[in-house]
């Protein structure tokens, strides 16, 4: 049998700051943002075509975990969307 998941051991925990502000974010962004918030202590998988990706605080954490890059997609009030995605 299989030892219990344990949360703090798997990954960092995520912060508690607020869903991210975009000023005029893209409709994807935007339902990105939707599903985030209703699930602000997970980190987010959003399917795109044939590919899973992440953005903000999670892809960083995903990247890190995964070690998978973190590149970027947009920008948000000037600065880079962080995104990763496999």
């Amino acid at each position: 049998m299989s030892a219990p998941f344990r949360r703090s051991v798997m990954t960092p925990p995520l912060s508690t700051s607020a869903t991210p502000k975009v000023k005029s974010p893209t409709p994807m962004i935007a339902q990105y943002l939707s599903v985030k918030s209703a699930h602000p202590d997970s980190l987010l998988f959003y399917r795109m075509g044939d590919f899973y990706e992440m953005f903000f605080e999670d892809a960083e954490i995903g990247a890190s975990v995964l070690g998978i890059t973190l590149t970027k997609r947009g920008k948000s009030d000037g600065d880079d969307i962080p995104m990763c995605g496999v």
